[in-house]
């Protein structure tokens, strides 16, 4: 194998590398809105214990979403600056339901899902620019 071709290959699972983690990133934010969803369909005590078992999601989607910040263009980083803005809200309306009953806890839980819904696009987003920006690299 010629130098270039190891240079290339290095490139290439560094790239990979970049988009598997964004990826994950995006599956998780996904799976956390819809985790929420699901949860903001039930009622009373149900819903409640479903919303604490979220609650350690939506901390370990924030935490991996900033790890990979690090790594993007100014671009990503954008979108996914605006995501963790939107993954500390949901964090945030997720605790304070956990602390509320009735219409304030089901209003909560609506909120916690919008975020997490806006995080989830904000994800997408930075996954298509990331693409957008590889393909035109590779493709002059």
């Amino acid at each position: 194998m010629t130098q270039a071709q190891k240079t290339e290959e290095a490139r290439t699972t560094t790239k990979s590398k970049g988009n598997d983690s964004l990826d994950r990133v995006r599956t998780a934010a996904q799976e956390l809105h819809a985790a929420l969803s699901d949860a903001s369909a039930k009622r009373g005590e149900a819903m409640k214990a479903d919303i604490q078992a979220i609650a350690p999601k939506a901390r370990a989607v924030a935490s991996s979403l900033k790890e990979s910040l690090g790594t993007q263009s100014e671009a990503i980083k954008k979108h996914l600056t605006e995501a963790a803005k939107h993954l500390e809200a949901t964090q945030k309306h997720v605790a304070e339901s956990l602390k509320k009953t009735g219409h304030a806890f089901e209003a909560s839980v609506r909120q916690a899902v919008e975020d997490a819904h806006a995080a989830a696009l904000n994800v997408s987003e930075a996954v298509a620019a990331k693409r957008t920006a590889e393909s035109t690299h590779a493709h002059p």
